[in-house]
């Protein structure tokens, strides 16, 4: 199993990043597709989950400026980031997570920096 993410990198303040999370291995559509973020110092938080046929679910911090959705066809979620603050610079973790058997596989993290 590989969660490969992309996308990330350097923007300012009130700038967008689309990040992207290819999955392989898994039967997508069996698993809820995570973005988790880390940022140095701090604790790893969950900032958006989507689940084939349940919809999604934001951290407060970035609701109505990310959007995540997935593509079962490209065994990816995408994670859309508009508004960026610098508060949102941390490590992005793609995360996969199957409630039968208890399975969980993680991205290698892609970063994200949001400076002026």
């Amino acid at each position: 199993v590989q969660l490969v993410e992309s996308g990330g990198g350097l923007v300012q303040p009130g700038g967008s990043l689309r990040l992207s999370c290819t999955a392989s291995g898994i039967i997508f559509p069996f698993y809820t597709m995570n973005w988790y973020r880390q940022a140095p110092g701090k604790e790893r938080e969950l900032v958006a989950t989507v689940t084939s046929g349940a919809g999604t679910n934001y951290a407060d911090s970035v609701k109505g400026r990310f959007t995540i959705s997935g593509d079962n066809a490209k065994n990816s979620v995408y994670l859309q980031m508009n508004s960026l603050k610098p508060d949102d610079t941390a490590v992005y973790f793609c995360h996969a997570h199957r409630s039968v058997g208890g399975l969980d596989y993680w991205g290698q993290g892609t970063q994200v920096t949001v400076s002026s």
